[in-house]
């Protein structure tokens, strides 16, 4: 545990002295750039691992780089495979949160490493997950998104027996992903006259704006009673049938459109014929949108839900989120 003269977690999830030191890893990535301005808008002391702190080579990362810069984030060079680098920027932070792409979750042994080696400097780990429960998905999810899950599942059993503090976070399917195409599986933009839907409709669905994903996970990562629990983000609000999705886009759009049903044997077809990564991308809209493993019932000792913990939180719904296609 870190030493009182830092600060502590106070029970209502903000803190009662000086805020809490967040490092962000992977934090240029979809969703770590929304965490890492969730945690400098909260106020907290943020750091940001980045393989390279001034990319001319890449000029919108070079221009995320510099918006970091602008809200007070430092920037610290280092690499998920580099353990002194990593070592270097764990014993500075209160609280990791690790928001690395699939393909790096396995390496995020090398942070576990890192922050057991740093010897209770981290009070809170949260590992790169991000979607739907792992803990569900890697039992009925179908390949190739069952072994995903079940990579992220093999790093929560490491964390916990490493002993550190964490949250895990299900926030289910990115709204940036889904609503723009009014939730079909590959289209970029609104339909303009059908609609294809997985399965017969009617499973729940719940979308989240990243931003919300953002501060939910901040909230979360300084929270006593989240700690060692897995967030659910689960809006009221923005939990609804792909049925009722597109339902509320004709009520706003005026028109009303086809709907074409595909069956799960077509389904699980399509995830055979498809090159990576639009197999995954599949096999993860066939577990939300027929499995229905987004609203599974959760356990009152092992989960909690962010819109229960902070009420506060002006989440983005989708019934305002549809509004910018208009």
């Amino acid at each position: 545990m870190a030493s009182t003269q830092h600060k502590t977690m106070a029970s209502s999830g903000t803190t009662t002295n000086e805020k809490e030191r967040i490092l962000v890893v992977g934090g240029t990535g979809y969703i770590g750039r929304h965490v890492v301005t969730a945690s400098a808008r909260l106020g907290h002391p943020t750091t940001a691992l980045v393989r390279d702190t001034a990319p001319s080579d890449d000029p919108p990362k070079a221009q995320l780089l510099q918006s970091f810069r602008d809200a007070g984030v430092t920037l610290l060079q280092g690499d998920l495979y580099d353990h002194a680098s990593l070592l270097r920027a764990v014993r500075h932070a209160d609280v990791v949160i690790s928001a690395v792409r699939a393909p790096q979750v396995p390496g995020q042994t090398n942070l576990i490493a890192a922050i057991k080696e740093a010897g209770g400097h981290v009070r809170r780990f949260i590992p790169s997950e991000f979607g739907l429960d792992p803990g569900r998905g890697s039992g009925d999810a179908v390949e190739p998104a069952r072994s995903i899950y079940s990579s992220k599942v093999g790093i929560r059993r490491a964390v916990e027996a490493a002993g550190i503090p964490h949250t895990y976070v299900a926030c289910n399917y990115f709204a940036g992903f889904a609503l723009p195409s009014i939730g079909q599986f590959m289209p970029k933009a609104a339909p303009v006259d059908r609609v294809v839907i997985l399965g017969d409709g009617a499973t729940k669905v719940v979308f989240v704006e990243e931003g919300d994903i953002g501060t939910f996970t901040v909230r979360a990562a300084v929270d006593p009673r989240a700690e060692n629990k897995t967030l659910h983000i689960r809006p009221a609000a923005n939990t609804m049938s792909h049925d009722e999705l597109v339902t509320l886009w004709e009520s706003k759009s005026g028109k009303k459109l086809e709907r074409v049903y595909v069956p799960e044997d077509a389904v699980l077809n399509q995830i055979q014929e498809l090159e990576y990564p639009k197999n995954i991308l599949l096999s993860i809209a066939h577990a939300a949108y027929i499995k229905g493993l987004m609203c599974d019932p959760l356990d009152a000792m092992d989960d909690v839900e962010a819109t229960q913990l902070y009420p506060d939180v002006k989440y983005t719904t989708v019934h305002d989120y549809l509004n910018r296609f208009l």
